[in-house]
């Protein structure tokens, strides 16, 4: 076993405990929560690929003294499955694992780094909040125990809470509240049929499930499965944000200090991957699956650039947008070929880079003019003309625009999708990302290219040198993976190759 795994979220969860303790100690706080964060995208670096077996409770077939006093006991169809059995929680760590982890480090260091050093005073709760989130995101992405994946599904919703109630960000108690009341509901929904697929197979390991399922021993059309199925759907889709919760989904964005929208974004891009990729293994025999998830996936796309046209306030606006490119991993996963499927993986780093990218970079013009509203903004071009094509360039990755990492991820899926016979499911995809590059060009011209507005103050404003650190840092990951995007899609094609 390799020691490294676990740590991965140890180290977050202990740090988190720590800062909790330590409010109050400024500096303490500050140098404990950098160090950390440089740490939660070196472990993986350092990882072995393999399995973490939590209590040394290895599979029935490899305790030779449990498997040989029960042998004679077991059926022949009964010992092919049960012996193969894991009566621990697993952690399992291979190149996806390695890859989404990693990403996700950066993109976690980069927006902590950005909170310590443009507070002077940093709130110990909050940055508690932060890292139990990270630890909780990082064990859904190892675990291979779906009870366990609920666990800190539930863990990371309420962090989310947390650290929109701990925002200095006006009506953000509201925002928290509905969230914390749409969780109280969507998590047990989940949980309760987390506990329909227990007693079907009697283990709530993930590899024991698709085992059961595939030798026979459950049968995938009962009514029970199929309520199972409906009931995790249904949470899945509430933790993401697909309809009908997108709404409240950018509101919690739109709530949050910027840097710490950056990391409840790449919480719920993980979130979709890890539990996607769960129901995608587990729920394969079930016909509707693949169109209900194309389904859902359209629908929040369309109707969140719809929202995002509408909105005046700029933290909205790109909540929005946002929310609705998750959509694009959806279509990956629902087209449901090894190519599509990569290529949604590819799209989910890459959305959850330029999502980050952008929460912190719009972070850094509210915090120069005080103030969100498109509306109430422009000609700020003048004033940091760099600083708007760092944001234009991201726009442009959002959109999926070549030579960045957007385009490269959406020509996969569109290649994709005419490889399974599906071209009009290939135009939509190319339709809305004409639409986002639309919706994100407007934005930009309101808030850069159009006159200043009168009352708008932004003299001796400077854009914080944090700010423009973690902007070009994400910038150039965007360009390389955009540039070569193979060092990313063959190791999770072949990931992938071996998985279904």
């Amino acid at each position: 076993m390799n020691e490294f795994i676990p740590l991965m979220v140890i180290i977050p969860i202990v740090c988190a405990i720590l800062l909790n303790l330590l409010h109050g100690f400024n500096k303490t706080i500050k140098y404990l929560s950098f160090i950390v964060a440089i740490l939660i995208p070196l472990i993986p670096l350092l990882a072995n690929f393999g399995l973490h077996i939590f209590g040394g409770h290895v599979p029935l077939i490899d305790n030779s003294v449990i498997y040989n006093a029960n042998l004679n006991q077991l059926s022949s169809l009964s010992s092919q499955i049960l012996t193969s059995f894991h009566p621990g929680i697993v952690y399992s760590f291979g190149v996806l694992q390695k890859i989404l982890i990693f990403f996700f480090g950066i993109v976690c260091f980069l927006a902590i780094f950005n909170y310590i050093s443009q507070n002077k005073k940093v709130s110990g709760p909050y940055l508690f909040l932060i890292f139990m989130g990270i630890a909780s995101i990082i064990a859904l992405i190892l675990t291979d125990d779906i009870f366990h994946m609920y666990i800190f599904f539930e863990i990371s919703a309420l962090a989310q809470v947390g650290v929109i109630l701990v925002s200095k960000v006006k009506n953000n108690y509201e925002i928290a509240l509905k969230y914390l009341f749409l969780g109280s509901i969507g998590g047990p929904i989940m949980l309760i049929g987390i506990g329909f697929l227990l007693g079907l197979v009697g283990s709530v390991n993930i590899a024991d499930i698709i085992l059961a399922i595939k030798s026979g021993f459950v049968d995938p059309l009962s009514p029970a499965f199929l309520l199972s199925f409906v009931l995790i759907f249904f949470g899945w889709v509430y933790s993401v944000g697909l309809p009908p919760f997108h709404t409240i989904k950018s509101s919690v964005y739109s709530k949050a200090l910027p840097d710490g929208s950056a990391i409840l974004q790449a919480f719920t891009v993980l979130t979709f991957i890890s539990i996607g990729l769960i129901i995608l293994r587990i729920f394969a025999p079930i016909n509707l699956l693949n169109p209900l998830i194309i389904i859902f996936s359209l629908v929040g796309m369309v109707l969140s650039l719809i929202m995002a046209l509408m909105q005046d306030d700029f933290r909205r606006a790109i909540g929005f947008l946002a929310v609705g490119e998750i959509g694009y991993i959806g279509l990956g996963f629902g087209i449901a070929t090894p190519l599509s499927i990569s290529a949604g993986l590819f799209q989910g780093i890459n959305e959850l880079l330029i999502s980050a990218l952008l929460f912190i970079a719009f972070g850094a013009i509210l915090l120069i003019t005080k103030t969100s509203k498109i509306s109430k903004l422009g000609g700020l071009i003048a004033y940091h003309p760099k600083f708007a094509i760092f944001v234009l360039i991201a726009g442009l990755a959002l959109a999926g625009v070549p030579p960045l990492n957007g385009f490269a991820s959406k020509l996969l899926l569109v290649q994709s999708a005419l490889a399974a016979g599906l071209g009009e499911l290939a135009v939509l995809m190319i339709i809305i990302s004409i639409v986002t590059f639309v919706v994100f060009v407007n934005i930009f011209h309101s808030i850069f290219l159009k006159p200043k507005p009168k009352d708008l103050d932004v003299s001796n404003k400077i854009i914080p040198r944090s700010t423009i650190f973690s902007v070009l840092i994400i910038l150039i990951i965007c360009i390389i993976l955009g540039i070569f995007p193979d060092i990313i899609v063959n190791p999770i094609s072949s990931y992938v190759g071996g998985l279904f």
